[in-house]
Protein backbone atom coordinates (compact mmCIF):
# COMPACT_ATOMS: atom_id res chain seq x y z
CA UNK A 1 0.00 0.00 0.00
CA UNK A 2 1.26 3.47 -1.11
CA UNK A 3 2.25 5.78 1.83
CA UNK A 4 2.10 9.68 0.95
CA UNK A 5 -0.41 12.37 1.05
CA UNK A 6 -2.56 12.22 -1.75
CA UNK A 7 -4.71 14.97 -3.40
CA UNK A 8 -8.15 13.13 -2.79
CA UNK A 9 -8.70 10.27 -0.43
CA UNK A 10 -12.29 8.62 -0.33
CA UNK A 11 -14.46 7.20 3.01
CA UNK A 12 -16.60 4.48 2.44
CA UNK A 13 -19.63 3.01 5.41
CA UNK A 14 -20.49 0.18 4.22
CA UNK A 15 -23.09 -0.43 6.44
CA UNK A 16 -25.78 -2.95 7.59
CA UNK A 17 -28.75 -0.91 7.10
CA UNK A 18 -27.49 1.74 5.22
CA UNK A 19 -23.92 3.06 2.96
CA UNK A 20 -22.39 6.59 3.23
CA UNK A 21 -19.26 7.54 1.23
CA UNK A 22 -17.73 10.91 1.84
CA UNK A 23 -14.63 12.33 -0.06
CA UNK A 24 -11.44 14.37 1.81
CA UNK A 25 -9.28 17.08 -0.22
CA UNK A 26 -7.18 19.94 1.12
CA UNK A 27 -7.70 18.45 4.59
CA UNK A 28 -11.65 19.08 4.87
CA UNK A 29 -14.10 16.39 4.17
CA UNK A 30 -17.80 16.32 2.86
CA UNK A 31 -20.05 13.45 2.41
CA UNK A 32 -21.52 12.99 -0.92
CA UNK A 33 -24.90 13.31 -1.92
CA UNK A 34 -27.21 11.33 -4.27
CA UNK A 35 -29.57 12.81 -6.57
CA UNK A 36 -32.57 11.65 -8.33
CA UNK A 37 -36.45 10.88 -7.81
CA UNK A 38 -35.91 8.79 -5.20
CA UNK A 39 -32.91 9.64 -3.52
CA UNK A 40 -32.13 10.10 0.13
CA UNK A 41 -29.77 12.33 0.30
CA UNK A 42 -26.01 11.12 1.48
CA UNK A 43 -27.55 7.76 3.09
CA UNK A 44 -27.77 5.23 0.79
CA UNK A 45 -29.70 2.06 1.80
CA UNK A 46 -27.98 -1.03 1.34
CA UNK A 47 -30.09 -3.28 -0.27
CA UNK A 48 -30.99 -4.81 -3.47
CA UNK A 49 -33.30 -5.47 -5.69
CA UNK A 50 -32.99 -8.17 -8.88
CA UNK A 51 -35.57 -8.91 -11.76
CA UNK A 52 -35.68 -11.08 -15.17
CA UNK A 53 -35.55 -8.73 -18.07
CA UNK A 54 -38.12 -9.73 -20.81
CA UNK A 55 -37.91 -12.99 -21.91
CA UNK A 56 -34.16 -13.68 -21.39
CA UNK A 57 -34.07 -15.85 -17.94
CA UNK A 58 -30.15 -15.39 -18.04
CA UNK A 59 -30.33 -11.72 -17.76
CA UNK A 60 -31.03 -10.38 -14.47
CA UNK A 61 -31.53 -6.72 -14.16
CA UNK A 62 -30.73 -5.07 -11.01
CA UNK A 63 -31.19 -2.02 -8.80
CA UNK A 64 -29.72 -1.04 -5.41
CA UNK A 65 -30.85 1.77 -2.63
CA UNK A 66 -33.84 3.63 -2.54
CA UNK A 67 -33.67 2.66 -6.03
CA UNK A 68 -34.01 -0.87 -4.98
CA UNK A 69 -36.90 -0.36 -2.51
CA UNK A 70 -38.74 1.54 -5.57
CA UNK A 71 -38.99 -1.52 -7.85
CA UNK A 72 -39.58 -4.03 -4.79
CA UNK A 73 -42.81 -1.90 -3.76
CA UNK A 74 -43.95 -1.82 -7.76
CA UNK A 75 -43.08 -5.43 -8.30
CA UNK A 76 -43.05 -7.08 -5.04
CA UNK A 77 -43.80 -10.85 -6.59
CA UNK A 78 -41.73 -10.12 -9.72
CA UNK A 79 -38.40 -9.39 -7.62
CA UNK A 80 -36.11 -10.57 -5.26
CA UNK A 81 -35.52 -8.14 -2.06
CA UNK A 82 -32.16 -8.41 -0.17
CA UNK A 83 -31.13 -6.63 2.43
CA UNK A 84 -28.74 -6.40 5.33
CA UNK A 85 -26.22 -8.77 3.54
CA UNK A 86 -23.21 -7.30 4.85
CA UNK A 87 -24.01 -9.41 8.03
CA UNK A 88 -23.10 -12.92 6.24
CA UNK A 89 -19.86 -11.57 5.27
CA UNK A 90 -17.97 -13.20 7.94
CA UNK A 91 -20.36 -16.02 7.77
CA UNK A 92 -18.39 -19.43 5.84
CA UNK A 93 -21.91 -20.82 5.95
CA UNK A 94 -22.92 -18.37 3.48
CA UNK A 95 -22.18 -19.01 0.19
CA UNK A 96 -24.68 -17.93 -2.71
CA UNK A 97 -27.61 -16.31 -2.40
CA UNK A 98 -30.15 -17.75 -4.86
CA UNK A 99 -31.43 -15.20 -7.53
CA UNK A 100 -34.24 -16.65 -9.96
CA UNK A 101 -32.07 -19.87 -11.31
CA UNK A 102 -29.16 -17.49 -10.75
CA UNK A 103 -26.31 -18.45 -7.75
CA UNK A 104 -24.92 -15.22 -6.61
CA UNK A 105 -21.86 -14.95 -3.96
CA UNK A 106 -21.53 -12.67 -1.16
CA UNK A 107 -18.97 -10.74 -3.90
CA UNK A 108 -21.13 -10.82 -6.54
CA UNK A 109 -23.71 -9.34 -4.47
CA UNK A 110 -21.38 -6.33 -3.25
CA UNK A 111 -20.34 -5.61 -6.64
CA UNK A 112 -23.30 -5.27 -7.61
CA UNK A 113 -24.61 -2.94 -4.63
CA UNK A 114 -21.37 -0.56 -5.85
CA UNK A 115 -22.09 -0.82 -9.22
CA UNK A 116 -25.60 0.67 -9.09
CA UNK A 117 -24.24 3.14 -6.20
CA UNK A 118 -21.49 4.29 -8.77
CA UNK A 119 -24.19 4.58 -11.00
CA UNK A 120 -26.31 6.90 -8.98
CA UNK A 121 -23.69 9.05 -7.79
CA UNK A 122 -22.93 11.02 -11.12
CA UNK A 123 -19.43 10.20 -11.15
CA UNK A 124 -18.89 11.99 -7.65
CA UNK A 125 -17.60 8.15 -6.49
CA UNK A 126 -15.19 8.40 -9.13
CA UNK A 127 -16.77 6.50 -12.16
CA UNK A 128 -13.93 7.19 -14.22
CA UNK A 129 -10.11 6.74 -13.64
CA UNK A 130 -9.40 10.84 -13.97
CA UNK A 131 -12.38 10.87 -11.22
CA UNK A 132 -11.03 8.39 -9.08
CA UNK A 133 -9.85 9.21 -5.31
CA UNK A 134 -5.70 7.71 -4.78
CA UNK A 135 -6.78 6.17 -2.17
CA UNK A 136 -9.90 4.24 -0.60
CA UNK A 137 -10.30 3.91 3.68
CA UNK A 138 -13.37 1.32 3.87
CA UNK A 139 -14.86 0.85 7.22
CA UNK A 140 -15.13 -2.56 9.32
CA UNK A 141 -16.55 -3.57 12.21
CA UNK A 142 -14.39 -4.51 14.84
CA UNK A 143 -16.38 -7.56 15.67
CA UNK A 144 -18.45 -9.07 12.24
CA UNK A 145 -21.99 -10.22 12.92
CA UNK A 146 -22.56 -13.69 13.44
CA UNK A 147 -21.68 -16.19 15.91
CA UNK A 148 -18.36 -17.18 14.66
CA UNK A 149 -17.27 -14.68 12.03
CA UNK A 150 -13.96 -15.65 9.58
CA UNK A 151 -12.28 -12.17 9.25
CA UNK A 152 -10.07 -13.24 7.11
CA UNK A 153 -13.11 -14.67 4.93
CA UNK A 154 -14.77 -11.05 5.10
CA UNK A 155 -11.47 -9.44 4.13
CA UNK A 156 -11.09 -11.61 1.11
CA UNK A 157 -14.94 -11.13 0.16
CA UNK A 158 -14.16 -7.33 0.80
CA UNK A 159 -11.19 -7.39 -1.35
CA UNK A 160 -13.07 -8.72 -4.41
CA UNK A 161 -16.20 -6.30 -3.46
CA UNK A 162 -14.07 -2.81 -3.92
CA UNK A 163 -11.77 -4.15 -6.02
CA UNK A 164 -12.82 -1.73 -9.07
CA UNK A 165 -12.27 0.98 -6.54
CA UNK A 166 -8.45 0.74 -7.36
CA UNK A 167 -5.55 -1.35 -5.09
CA UNK A 168 -4.96 1.03 -2.45
CA UNK A 169 -7.58 0.60 -0.13
CA UNK A 170 -6.94 0.19 3.92
CA UNK A 171 -9.72 -1.02 6.14
CA UNK A 172 -10.52 0.86 9.53
CA UNK A 173 -12.06 0.26 12.40
CA UNK A 174 -15.42 1.52 11.53
CA UNK A 175 -15.63 3.96 15.42
CA UNK A 176 -11.73 4.84 14.49
CA UNK A 177 -13.31 6.99 11.09
CA UNK A 178 -16.02 7.90 13.75
CA UNK A 179 -13.57 9.40 16.39
CA UNK A 180 -11.58 10.95 13.07
CA UNK A 181 -14.49 12.97 12.63
CA UNK A 182 -15.44 13.84 16.53
CA UNK A 183 -11.78 15.48 16.74
CA UNK A 184 -12.37 18.24 14.02
CA UNK A 185 -15.19 19.13 16.22
CA UNK A 186 -12.77 19.44 19.47
CA UNK A 187 -9.75 22.33 20.29
CA UNK A 188 -8.48 20.61 23.82
CA UNK A 189 -6.80 17.21 24.43
CA UNK A 190 -8.83 14.64 25.67
CA UNK A 191 -9.83 10.55 25.94
CA UNK A 192 -12.65 9.49 23.97
CA UNK A 193 -14.72 6.51 24.06
CA UNK A 194 -16.55 6.16 20.36
CA UNK A 195 -19.61 4.14 20.51
CA UNK A 196 -20.85 3.37 17.05
CA UNK A 197 -24.02 1.20 17.08
CA UNK A 198 -24.90 0.38 13.54
CA UNK A 199 -27.73 -2.60 12.08
CA UNK A 200 -25.25 -5.62 12.82
CA UNK A 201 -22.93 -4.56 15.23
CA UNK A 202 -21.84 -2.32 18.36
CA UNK A 203 -18.34 -1.51 18.31
CA UNK A 204 -16.27 0.63 20.78
CA UNK A 205 -13.08 2.76 20.73
CA UNK A 206 -10.95 4.06 23.33
CA UNK A 207 -8.75 7.04 21.07
CA UNK A 208 -6.95 9.95 22.55
CA UNK A 209 -7.22 13.08 20.96
CA UNK A 210 -4.63 15.18 20.40
CA UNK A 211 -5.23 19.22 19.10
CA UNK A 212 -5.22 20.16 15.49
CA UNK A 213 -1.50 20.12 14.04
CA UNK A 214 -0.41 17.78 16.62
CA UNK A 215 1.57 14.77 14.94
CA UNK A 216 -0.62 11.90 14.80
CA UNK A 217 -3.93 13.39 16.42
CA UNK A 218 -5.90 10.54 17.09
CA UNK A 219 -4.44 7.64 18.94
CA UNK A 220 -6.03 4.13 19.15
CA UNK A 221 -5.96 2.52 22.72
CA UNK A 222 -8.09 0.00 23.00
CA UNK A 223 -11.44 -1.60 21.14
CA UNK A 224 -14.13 -3.86 21.34
CA UNK A 225 -17.13 -4.98 19.38
CA UNK A 226 -20.13 -7.36 19.51
CA UNK A 227 -22.45 -8.58 16.78
CA UNK A 228 -25.28 -7.20 18.62
CA UNK A 229 -27.24 -3.91 17.41
CA UNK A 230 -30.12 -3.01 15.28
CA UNK A 231 -31.22 -6.33 13.53
CA UNK A 232 -31.51 -7.71 17.09
CA UNK A 233 -33.44 -5.70 18.60
CA UNK A 234 -35.59 -5.99 15.28
CA UNK A 235 -35.24 -9.43 16.07
CA UNK A 236 -36.84 -8.92 19.49
CA UNK A 237 -40.02 -7.10 18.22
CA UNK A 238 -40.84 -9.60 16.05
CA UNK A 239 -40.25 -12.27 18.37
CA UNK A 240 -43.00 -10.88 20.38
CA UNK A 241 -45.43 -9.62 17.94
CA UNK A 242 -45.27 -11.44 14.83
CA UNK A 243 -43.37 -14.92 15.06
CA UNK A 244 -46.39 -16.40 17.80
CA UNK A 245 -48.58 -15.68 14.70
CA UNK A 246 -46.58 -17.77 12.19
CA UNK A 247 -46.33 -20.77 14.21
CA UNK A 248 -43.50 -20.28 16.65
CA UNK A 249 -44.04 -22.25 20.04
CA UNK A 250 -46.74 -24.64 17.84
CA UNK A 251 -46.30 -28.52 17.23
CA UNK A 252 -46.70 -30.79 14.69
CA UNK A 253 -46.91 -34.56 14.57
CA UNK A 254 -44.70 -37.18 13.54
CA UNK A 255 -45.61 -40.62 13.58
CA UNK A 256 -47.80 -41.08 17.15
CA UNK A 257 -45.89 -38.08 18.46
CA UNK A 258 -46.44 -34.51 19.19
CA UNK A 259 -43.32 -32.13 18.98
CA UNK A 260 -42.31 -28.46 19.16
CA UNK A 261 -41.66 -26.75 15.72
CA UNK A 262 -37.90 -26.40 15.29
CA UNK A 263 -37.25 -23.04 15.88
CA UNK A 264 -34.41 -22.49 12.89
CA UNK A 265 -37.38 -21.61 10.45
CA UNK A 266 -38.31 -18.93 13.38
CA UNK A 267 -34.72 -17.84 13.72
CA UNK A 268 -34.10 -17.10 9.67
CA UNK A 269 -37.57 -15.49 9.49
CA UNK A 270 -36.82 -12.86 11.85
CA UNK A 271 -32.78 -11.83 10.30
CA UNK A 272 -33.39 -9.65 7.62
CA UNK A 273 -30.01 -11.04 5.81
CA UNK A 274 -31.74 -14.40 5.58
CA UNK A 275 -35.44 -13.70 5.05
CA UNK A 276 -35.24 -12.97 1.76
CA UNK A 277 -33.49 -16.17 0.97
CA UNK A 278 -35.83 -18.50 2.22
CA UNK A 279 -37.63 -18.06 -0.89
CA UNK A 280 -35.81 -20.98 -2.60
CA UNK A 281 -37.24 -24.62 -3.29
CA UNK A 282 -35.63 -26.62 -0.54
CA UNK A 283 -37.21 -24.14 2.34
CA UNK A 284 -40.69 -24.16 0.90
CA UNK A 285 -40.77 -27.53 0.43
CA UNK A 286 -39.69 -28.02 3.82
CA UNK A 287 -42.71 -25.38 5.07
CA UNK A 288 -45.17 -27.12 3.10
CA UNK A 289 -44.17 -30.80 4.46
CA UNK A 290 -44.53 -28.47 7.82
CA UNK A 291 -47.84 -27.04 7.38
CA UNK A 292 -49.19 -30.78 6.37
CA UNK A 293 -47.87 -32.26 9.81
CA UNK A 294 -48.31 -29.15 11.80
CA UNK A 295 -51.36 -28.93 14.86
CA UNK A 296 -51.95 -25.29 13.35
CA UNK A 297 -51.60 -25.42 9.47
CA UNK A 298 -53.16 -21.96 9.29
CA UNK A 299 -50.17 -20.14 11.07
CA UNK A 300 -47.27 -22.01 9.04
CA UNK A 301 -49.25 -20.82 5.91
CA UNK A 302 -49.40 -17.31 6.98
CA UNK A 303 -45.24 -17.64 6.65
CA UNK A 304 -45.26 -19.33 3.91
CA UNK A 305 -47.36 -16.49 2.30
CA UNK A 306 -44.97 -13.56 3.68
CA UNK A 307 -42.14 -15.07 2.04
CA UNK A 308 -43.99 -16.36 -1.30
CA UNK A 309 -45.45 -12.89 -1.81
CA UNK A 310 -41.99 -10.96 -0.87
CA UNK A 311 -43.39 -9.26 2.30
CA UNK A 312 -40.09 -9.16 4.30
CA UNK A 313 -39.62 -5.22 3.40
CA UNK A 314 -43.04 -4.30 4.48
CA UNK A 315 -42.21 -6.02 7.98
CA UNK A 316 -39.08 -4.69 8.22
CA UNK A 317 -40.74 -1.11 7.97
CA UNK A 318 -43.50 -1.95 10.15
CA UNK A 319 -40.88 -3.08 12.95
CA UNK A 320 -38.83 0.01 11.81
CA UNK A 321 -41.34 2.40 12.30
CA UNK A 322 -42.37 1.19 15.69
CA UNK A 323 -38.93 1.10 17.24
CA UNK A 324 -38.40 5.00 15.61
CA UNK A 325 -41.14 5.92 17.70
CA UNK A 326 -40.36 3.81 20.98
CA UNK A 327 -36.86 6.59 21.15
CA UNK A 328 -38.91 9.65 21.15
CA UNK A 329 -42.34 7.92 22.72
CA UNK A 330 -42.99 6.34 25.85
CA UNK A 331 -45.57 4.32 23.40
CA UNK A 332 -46.55 3.42 20.00
CA UNK A 333 -48.50 1.41 18.05
CA UNK A 334 -47.64 -1.37 15.45
CA UNK A 335 -49.74 -2.36 12.79
CA UNK A 336 -48.58 -4.72 10.02
CA UNK A 337 -51.04 -5.84 7.61
CA UNK A 338 -51.20 -8.12 4.39
CA UNK A 339 -53.88 -10.78 2.59
CA UNK A 340 -53.58 -13.23 5.54
CA UNK A 341 -52.26 -11.95 8.22
CA UNK A 342 -53.02 -8.42 10.54
CA UNK A 343 -51.58 -7.71 13.36
CA UNK A 344 -52.18 -4.39 15.41
CA UNK A 345 -50.50 -3.68 18.65
CA UNK A 346 -49.36 -1.29 21.20
CA UNK A 347 -46.48 -1.13 22.87
CA UNK A 348 -44.88 0.73 25.49
CA UNK A 349 -41.18 1.53 25.40
CA UNK A 350 -41.24 -0.21 28.78
CA UNK A 351 -41.59 -3.56 26.98
CA UNK A 352 -39.47 -2.98 24.50
CA UNK A 353 -36.88 -2.34 26.32
CA UNK A 354 -37.72 -5.30 28.60
CA UNK A 355 -37.15 -7.60 25.13
CA UNK A 356 -34.10 -5.95 24.50
CA UNK A 357 -32.68 -6.16 27.92
CA UNK A 358 -30.24 -9.43 27.51
CA UNK A 359 -28.84 -7.38 24.44
CA UNK A 360 -28.26 -4.24 26.28
CA UNK A 361 -26.77 -6.12 28.86
CA UNK A 362 -24.18 -7.65 26.70
CA UNK A 363 -23.67 -4.25 24.67
CA UNK A 364 -22.43 -2.94 28.38
CA UNK A 365 -20.22 -6.00 29.22
CA UNK A 366 -18.56 -4.82 25.70
CA UNK A 367 -18.36 -1.17 27.02
CA UNK A 368 -15.75 -2.94 30.19
CA UNK A 369 -14.01 -4.90 27.22
CA UNK A 370 -12.67 -1.46 25.45
CA UNK A 371 -11.94 -0.10 28.81
CA UNK A 372 -10.01 -2.91 29.63
CA UNK A 373 -8.08 -3.20 26.66
CA UNK A 374 -7.33 0.15 26.87
CA UNK A 375 -6.35 -0.50 30.54
CA UNK A 376 -8.56 2.91 32.01
CA UNK A 377 -11.16 3.13 34.26
CA UNK A 378 -14.58 4.87 33.55
CA UNK A 379 -13.16 7.87 35.58
CA UNK A 380 -10.62 8.16 32.40
CA UNK A 381 -12.45 8.85 29.88
CA UNK A 382 -13.37 12.45 29.32
CA UNK A 383 -15.73 12.29 26.63
CA UNK A 384 -18.27 10.14 25.05
CA UNK A 385 -19.33 10.26 21.34
CA UNK A 386 -22.18 8.38 20.50
CA UNK A 387 -23.02 7.50 16.60
CA UNK A 388 -24.72 5.40 14.71
CA UNK A 389 -28.76 4.81 14.08
CA UNK A 390 -29.54 2.65 18.08
CA UNK A 391 -27.90 5.51 19.42
CA UNK A 392 -30.57 7.40 19.10
CA UNK A 393 -32.48 4.23 21.45
CA UNK A 394 -32.83 5.78 25.12
CA UNK A 395 -31.87 2.46 26.97
CA UNK A 396 -28.76 2.59 24.86
CA UNK A 397 -27.93 6.16 25.75
CA UNK A 398 -28.70 5.36 29.40
CA UNK A 399 -25.97 2.88 29.46
CA UNK A 400 -23.38 5.91 28.97
CA UNK A 401 -25.28 8.16 30.73
CA UNK A 402 -25.23 6.13 34.05
CA UNK A 403 -21.62 4.86 33.72
CA UNK A 404 -19.90 8.74 32.67
CA UNK A 405 -22.69 11.26 32.84
CA UNK A 406 -24.54 13.33 30.73
CA UNK A 407 -22.27 16.02 30.28
CA UNK A 408 -19.71 13.40 28.72
CA UNK A 409 -21.81 12.42 26.28
CA UNK A 410 -21.93 14.29 22.53
CA UNK A 411 -23.98 13.02 19.65
CA UNK A 412 -24.13 14.17 15.77
CA UNK A 413 -24.19 12.77 12.34
CA UNK A 414 -25.11 9.70 13.82
CA UNK A 415 -25.66 8.03 9.63
CA UNK A 416 -22.39 10.23 8.39
CA UNK A 417 -19.46 10.73 10.98
CA UNK A 418 -17.59 7.23 10.10
CA UNK A 419 -17.49 8.04 6.26
CA UNK A 420 -16.42 11.61 6.79
CA UNK A 421 -13.72 10.75 9.32
CA UNK A 422 -12.64 7.76 6.90
CA UNK A 423 -12.10 10.23 4.26
CA UNK A 424 -10.39 12.43 6.76
CA UNK A 425 -7.87 9.28 7.86
CA UNK A 426 -6.84 8.95 3.79
CA UNK A 427 -5.69 12.17 3.89
CA UNK A 428 -2.94 11.11 5.89
CA UNK A 429 0.47 10.56 5.33
CA UNK A 430 0.44 6.39 6.29
CA UNK A 431 -3.08 5.11 6.86
CA UNK A 432 -1.79 1.74 7.74
CA UNK A 433 -1.53 3.36 11.35
CA UNK A 434 -4.82 2.94 12.10
CA UNK A 435 -5.67 0.08 9.60
CA UNK A 436 -6.48 -3.53 10.40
Amino acid sequence: MATGTPARAMGFDFGTTNSVAAMAQDGTSHVLEFSGDKATGAVFRSALCFWEEGDRRAALAREAGPWAIAEYLDFPQGSRFIQSFKSVAASPLFDHASIFDQRMTFEQLGEAFLERMVAHAGGALGSGPDERPERIIVGRPVRYAGSRPDEALARTRYDAMFRTFGTDIHYVYEPLGAAFSFASRLSEPATVLVADFGGGTSDFSVVRMRPAGDGRRCEPLGHAGIGIAGDRFDYRIVDHLVLPMLGKGGSYRSFDKVLEIPRSHFADFADWSRLALMRNRRTMEELARLQRAAVDPAAIGRMIAIIERELGYALYDAVGQLKRALSSEDGAHFRFESDDLVIDANVTRAQFERWIAPDVARIEETVDQALADAALDAGAIDRVFLTGGSSLIPAIRAIFERRFGAERIATGGELTSIAHGLALIGLEHDPAEWAV
